[in-house]
C-alpha cells in the first residue's frame, strides 16, 4: 500500500536549504552564483532591471555586502549604477540557483497567482519600487545564462503534457523548463 504524498504544510520547505547548499557549492568551485527570480510588489529590486517579472542577480559574495540566505528571505546590499542598495527577496520567489559560468543549478517552481501578487497591483501607499541610472556592473549582460551548446537546455522530457513555452526574442534571456 503506498502512502499519499505528504502535504507541503507537513514541514519546512526545502527550498532555502537547497538554495544555500548550491550557493556553496558554487562558491567553494570559483563558481559565481546566480539567482533567478519571480518580481512582484513583495520583491525588492531595482524595477529597471525587472525583464518579464524577472530579474537575474548575482549573489556571490564578491558583488554583495550582507548577504543573508534565510529560511524566509533572502536580503544584501549590491551597487547598481555605483550606489548601493538593499534587496529584499522572499526564498518563495526564487525560481532557480545557478552557476554563471556553466548553468549548473536548480529551478524551482514559479510563484502561482494565490501566492504572489501582479507586479502593478501595489495598493495606493507601496512605494513603486526603486529607481536607478546607470547600468549595474553586476547585473548587466552578465547576468544572461548561456545556453549555446548546453544540452541540458535541449533535453525534453516527454512526459509532459503541457505546450512548450514560446521562444524568446532573438538576443532574449533563455527560459528554464521545468521538469517533473
Amino acid at each position: 500500500m503506498s502512502l499519499p504524498p505528504a502535504p507541503e504544510s507537513s514541514g519546512t520547505s526545502t527550498r532555502p536549504y537547497l538554495i544555500r547548499a548550491l550557493h556553496d557549492w558554487c562558491t567553494d568551485n570559483g563558481f559565481t552564483p546566480y539567482l533567478a527570480v519571480y518580481v512582484d510588489r513583495n520583491v525588492q529590486v531595482p524595477l529597471e532591471y525587472v525583464k518579464n517579472n524577472e530579474i537575474v542577480l548575482n549573489v556571490s559574495f564578491e558583488a554583495t555586502s550582507g548577504l543573508s540566505l534565510g529560511n524566509d528571505t533572502i536580503e544584501f546590499k549590491a551597487r547598481f549604477g555605483g550606489v548601493a542598495r538593499e534587496i529584499i527577496v522572499p526564498v518563495d520567489h526564487v525560481i532557480a540557483i545557478y552557476a554563471r559560468e556553466n548553468g549548473q543549478g536548480m529551478a524551482f517552481p514559479v510563484p502561482t497567482p494565490g501566492e504572489a501578487a501582479e507586479p502593478d497591483a501595489r495598493p495606493a501607499g507601496d512605494p513603486p519600487g526603486l529607481r536607478l541610472a546607470g547600468t549595474p556592473s553586476d547585473v548587466s549582460d552578465s547576468g544572461k545564462a548561456d545556453d549555446s551548446g548546453d544540452p541540458r537546455h535541449s533535453r525534453d522530457s516527454g512526459d509532459d503534457d503541457r505546450p512548450p513555452p514560446p521562444e524568446p526574442p532573438a538576443g532574449g534571456r533563455p527560459t528554464l523548463k521545468r521538469v517533473k
